[in-house]
């Protein structure tokens, strides 16, 4: 619990959380060129339909680890939410909105991971 009594505790808090989500849309975005990549691979070369294989399943990792990231450190930032005073928090302040945004992100992820294998082996 903080004894600090100072909404800059919620704000350094909030900005810590947009800082991991910033990290999980560069791995997602990573995950997404390495995926891409393949498909540019599998054009100049048709003698190694393997190769294609390898960078969907690594883009795949990188999407899904920004996703597991996001939902942990959402997790992280309830944590600290609940252990502020109601004096640390700003009246009418949206302490939920980076928690939707970051649940959001995990769930786009999701639905990205989910398009690029239907993408690759479903047809």
């Amino acid at each position: 619990m903080s004894d600090l009594n100072d909404p800059r505790v919620l704000f350094a808090a909030e900005r810590t959380l947009l800082a991991w989500s910033r990290t999980s849309l560069a791995l997602m975005a990573f995950g997404f060129v390495i995926e891409r990549f393949g498909i540019f691979l599998r054009i100049l070369t048709t003698t190694a339909p393997r190769q294609h294989e390898v960078s969907v399943w690594i883009g795949l990792i990188f999407i899904v680890f920004g996703g597991v990231l996001c939902l942990l450190s959402t997790i992280q930032h309830r944590r600290v939410l609940r252990s502020l005073r109601p004096v640390e928090i700003p009246e009418g302040y949206w302490v939920n909105l980076p928690v939707a945004m970051n649940v959001t992100l995990m769930l786009l992820s999701l639905i990205l991971s989910g398009y690029l294998l239907y993408s690759a082996f479903g047809r």
